[in-house]
């Protein structure tokens, strides 16, 4: 059948949309391929300061809190007096679509859809996650009943959701921006000097493994005197990632600290190797694909959400996590080789190409006109 008009979508966050993390990137890159394509977009979420939100059609909602949640901090709302305001805007709103992301963080994307008469649509974005766990299983399962399509970020996410909520997942990866990373994009100039740079970008969280990759350099090092270890990301190491350094006295360790996206992208420009040492926890390898992207070879551990968008021997290297001796010897295979160095890197560089935006864009919008005419043959049958 097919949908040929414009929609009138809404792209729900869990999450503090003051904080860009991963989901709320993902949301506004949607949002923005979506209106490209004509159709109405509004994004909602909790929000700590809506001056800070650049989005023509935001709508806060609520004001969020921290949890702790998965070595990390999630900023939900968890407020039950938001229910009026939702269900009062769905009904004024009259969306085709709602979409939420995480659908079970938070109370906004569970009012959202206790109040919802559209077509629902989730997608999952975490793997591993406590809330099934300990009992929210049961609490969360009227929200899961509300859902007409099911996506997941990768075949990890999947997994682990499926066990709890059974249903028929569509695979879509988050996107990426790849022109951001690849098109006149200028190195730092003062990295630009002869060094070999090993770069560590992420948020400096335990479960980014940053300690193992501090063993791994110092006992790269000796070998490799003009290597450097670029580390940027917000957070400060913690206290054995200190002791490491001081203990081996490395040399040519750069704490930058947080970035803007700008910046974070002449980070990956400057860098000779791209350096993931992550030990758990992710659905999905972003900083991966954005190294890719700029065409940079990758070593990486080889958790789910790693190996779901990279594949050992081609776009790049993948070793154990936890295990400093295999990254070591990783990263040294490709010091030592610049010729694999340049093909992992143009392999990578290819294969980004299948997460472009605008395909990932098109793959959700599948799944919506695919909802939606299943919604208008359900009720055409039933009259």
């Amino acid at each position: 059948m097919g949908i040929d008009r414009s929609l009138k979508i809404a792209l729900v966050s869990a999450f503090d949309y003051a904080s860009l993390g991963g989901v709320n990137t993902h949301i506004s890159n949607l949002s923005e391929q979506f209106r490209k394509s004509g159709h109405q977009v509004s994004i909602i979420a909790p929000c700590s300061d809506d001056t800070t939100v650049d989005e023509t059609n935001f709508i806060p909602m609520g004001k969020p809190v921290p949890i702790p949640s998965s070595g990390s901090i999630a900023r939900i709302s968890l407020s039950i007096w938001l229910r009026p305001k939702i269900k009062s805007l769905l009904s004024e709103e009259s969306f085709d679509i709602v979409h939420v992301h995480n659908p079970f963080s938070g109370m906004l994307p569970i009012h959202m859809l206790e109040f919802s008469k559209s077509i629902n649509v989730a997608t999952f974005h975490n793997y591993g996650t406590r809330l099934y766990k300990l009992g929210g299983k049961q609490l969360a399962m009227p929200s899961f009943r509300k859902l007409d399509g099911l996506i997941a970020v990768s075949e990890p996410a999947r997994d682990y959701v499926a066990q709890h909520f059974p249903g028929k997942y569509e695979i879509i990866p988050n996107g990426i921006s790849v022109e951001e990373f690849s098109e006149h994009v200028e190195p730092i100039e003062t990295l630009n000097d002869g060094m070999i740079n090993l770069l560590f970008l992420g948020r400096l969280e335990k479960r980014k493994g940053l300690k193992y990759l501090l063993t791994a350099y110092a006992k790269l090092k000796w070998d490799w005197p003009n290597l450097r270890l670029l580390i940027v990301g917000p957070g400060k190491p913690d206290e054995e990632s200190y002791r490491i350094i001081s203990e081996h006295n490395l040399r040519d360790v750069i704490l930058v600290g947080p970035v803007s996206d700008k910046e974070r992208v002449r980070y990956y420009a400057s860098a000779d190797i791209y350096c993931s040492p992550a030990i758990g926890g992710e659905s999905f390898g972003m900083v991966l694909l954005e190294a890719m992207a700029a065409t940079k070879p990758v070593v990486a551990t080889s958790i789910p959400g790693f190996s779901s968008v990279m594949t050992d021997g081609i776009q790049g290297l993948l070793v154990p996590p936890k295990d400093p001796e295999s990254l070591a010897a990783s990263i040294s295979k490709l010091l030592s080789n610049p010729k694999l160095r340049h093909q992992l890197a143009h392999n990578g560089r290819k294969h980004v190409e299948y997460f472009r935006w605008s395909n990932v864009a098109n793959r959700i919008m599948e799944v919506y006109t695919s909802k939606m005419d299943s919604h208008l043959q359900n009720t055409a049958t039933n009259r």
